[in-house]
C-alpha cells in the first residue's frame, strides 16, 4: 500500500509567489491545498497534486467553508500550512484592509484550524519590519523592529498576533526581502528602471545617501527558502524567525549607473536634493498626477534606510543561501525591456 503523501495548505495561491510555492511543493511529493479569492490572472498548467480552494480571508463563513472543505479530504491534520496571503498597497497610505485581511483574516484562518493537528505554521513576513542598519552592517533577527509605513506595521502585529493570541502554534516567521524575477517585478526597482528608460527629470535626483540600498531575492531562492523550510518543519523550534534576502544589496548608485549604462549606454547622473525639497516635489507630482505617482512624500524619510541582512539563522537552520544575485539579472531585466517595452510594462502593472 502506497504511503499517503503529506498534505501542506498554501493560501494566497493565486500570487506569484503563491503559483510558485504550491507547484514546488507538488513536486517535492505534497498533496497541496491552494486557498485563494480568486483564480491566478494566468493559469499555470493544472498540476494533479494541487487543489484550488475559494477563499476570503475578510470572511468568517467563508474561511470556514473553505476550511470545512480541507478537513474532509485531510482527516483534520496538515503537516505544514504556508500563510502567504495578505493586504499589500504601496502608497503608504494606511487602510482597513490592512486589519481586515492581513491581521483579523489570519486570526479567521487560525482559529478555523484550531481543531487540526497542524505540524507547522508557516507566515510570509518582511524584513521591512526591522529597524534600518547603516552601511555596512547587517541585520539580525533580533535587532529591533520599527514599521515606518502600515505595511511592515501590519506584519508587526500578525507575527504578535501569532505568537502570543496562538500560543500553542508550530509558527515560523520568514522575514522576506524585496522579491524579483527576470521582468523586475519588484515595485521600487521597477520604477527606478522606468524612470531612466523614460528620461524622467526626477530619476536624476535623490534625496538620500546613494551608498545605501535593500536586500533583494529572487523569485526561485524565496520558493526553495519556503519548500526548505517546510521540509525541515520537526527540527526548527515554533516561533522561530528568520531573515531571507541577499545578504549584500547593490547600493541606489550603483544601480543607477548600471540601468543608465545598460538602456542608455552611459552611467547616469546623480545629484543630491534636500529632503524638505524633494518631500515638496514629490507632493506636488502627486497632486498633479492625481495621485497616481510612485514617488510618495513618506517614502523621501526613507531614502536613506539600509537594508543589508544577515543570513546566517537560514544558512544554520535550512541549509539556504541565495543561488542568485540581483546585479547578474539585472541585463536581463533591462534587455526585456528594450526588446518589448510593452510587454515589459504589462508585465509590472504600468501603463506606458
Amino acid at each position: 500500500m502506497d504511503k499517503p503523501r503529506p498534505t501542506a495548505m498554501v493560501t494566497g495561491s493565486s500570487g506569484l509567489l503563491g503559483q510558485q510555492v504550491c507547484t514546488a511543493l507538488a513536486e517535492a511529493g505534497f498533496e497541496v491545498f491552494a486557498l485563494d479569492r480568486v483564480g491566478p490572472p494566468e493559469p499555470p498548467k493544472a498540476h494533479p497534486q494541487v487543489h484550488d480552494i475559494e477563499c476570503d480571508l475578510a470572511d468568517y463563513a467563508n474561511v470556514h467553508l473553505a476550511i470545512d472543505d480541507v478537513r474532509k479530504r485531510v482527516d483534520a491534520h496538515l503537516d505544514t500550512v504556508v500563510h502567504l496571503a495578505a493586504y499589500y498597497d504601496f502608497s503608504g497610505e494606511d487602510s482597513p484592509l490592512y486589519e481586515t485581511v492581513t491581521i483579523n483574516g489570519t486570526d479567521r484562518l487560525l482559529n478555523a484550524l484550531d481543531d487540526f493537528q497542524v505540524d507547522q505554521f508557516i507566515f510570509s513576513s518582511t524584513m521591512l519590519i526591522h529597524k534600518p542598519c547603516e552601511v555596512g552592517q547587517h541585520i539580525r533577527e533580533e535587532d529591533p523592529l520599527e514599521a515606518k509605513w502600515p505595511y511592515p506595521e501590519s506584519k508587526i502585529e500578525t507575527e504578535r498576533l501569532i505568537r502570543d493570541g496562538h500560543p500553542d502554534v508550530r509558527s515560523v516567521f520568514l522575514r522576506i526581502s524585496g522579491v524579483y524575477t527576470d521582468w523586475g517585478k519588484q515595485p521600487t526597482l521597477v520604477q527606478q528602471i522606468k524612470r531612466i528608460y523614460e528620461k524622467d527629470f526626477q530619476s536624476h535626483f535623490f534625496p538620500g545617501d546613494r551608498t545605501a540600498g535593500q536586500s533583494p531575492v529572487y523569485l526561485d531562492d524565496v520558493v526553495d527558502a519556503i519548500v526548505r523550510t517546510v521540509q525541515r518543519r520537526s527540527e526548527i523550534e515554533p516561533k522561530t524567525a528568520i531573515l531571507i534576502g541577499e545578504p549584500d544589496p547593490p547600493s541606489y548608485g550603483t544601480l543607477q549607473d548600471k540601468i543608465g549604462e545598460l538602456i542608455h549606454g552611459r552611467q547616469w547622473a546623480t545629484m543630491y536634493v534636500p529632503p524638505t525639497v524633494a518631500k515638496v516635489g514629490a507632493a506636488v507630482t502627486d497632486k498633479v498626477s492625481g495621485g497616481e505617482a510612485f514617488i510618495k512624500p513618506f517614502m523621501v524619510a526613507m531614502a536613506d534606510d539600509h537594508y543589508a541582512l544577515d543570513i546566517s539563522r537560514a544558512t544554520q537552520l535550512l541549509g539556504w543561501k541565495p543561488q542568485h544575485n540581483l546585479l547578474d539579472h539585472l541585463p536581463g531585466i533591462v534587455q526585456r525591456l528594450l526588446d518589448d517595452p510593452d510587454q515589459w510594462y504589462r508585465k509590472n502593472g504600468l501603463e506606458k
